[in-house]
């Protein structure tokens, strides 16, 4: 068992029973998410915990979306339990990039391939996404690549 997969599975326990029941709630759906992924496919398998990360990064987009959803139309109080189980999540998951570190390897990453204009957006996230695995959305990625190279 990985090592994350185990903190996941005490930190539920703990949660049950100390009877945080957002806590409880947001580790049982984030397990049950890493046990599907591990039993997806041809041949169950167990999970590193870089696949983990990855599980969880897309849980946590998923509450973030749906958060933002349920704010626009106006339900606030799904919106908070959206919001109180993506920082339940936030926990697990690398720290974020800032906007200055992402620029940063951007621009390298830029500078590395050689890459101008807008139709070589491809090769550039071939060489960053690998330096910003589960540090910064995709979307932010995408938008921080785009930006630099149309300026």
């Amino acid at each position: 068992m990985s090592a994350l997969k185990g903190k996941l599975e005490a930190d539920l326990s703990a949660a049950m029973k100390a009877r945080d029941e957002v806590r409880t709630r947001t580790l049982r759906m984030a397990l049950t998410a890493v046990r599907n992924e591990e039993v997806a496919g041809k041949q169950a398998r167990e999970l590193g915990d870089d696949e983990i990360i990855k599980v969880l990064t897309r849980e946590a987009k998923k509450r973030r979306e749906a958060a933002e959803a349920f704010a626009d139309a106006g339900r606030e109080e799904q919106a908070q339990a959206e919001r109180d189980e993506s920082a339940v999540l936030a926990d697990y998951l690398p720290a974020q990039l800032s906007d200055e570190e992402l620029a940063a390897i951007v621009t390298a990453a830029i500078t590395e391939t050689g890459a101008s204009g807008p139709k070589a957006m491809g090769q550039v996230m071939k060489v960053v996404n690998p330096k910003v695995a589960g540090r910064a959305e995709g979307s932010r990625v995408a938008a921080e690549v785009k930006r630099r190279l149309t300026a």
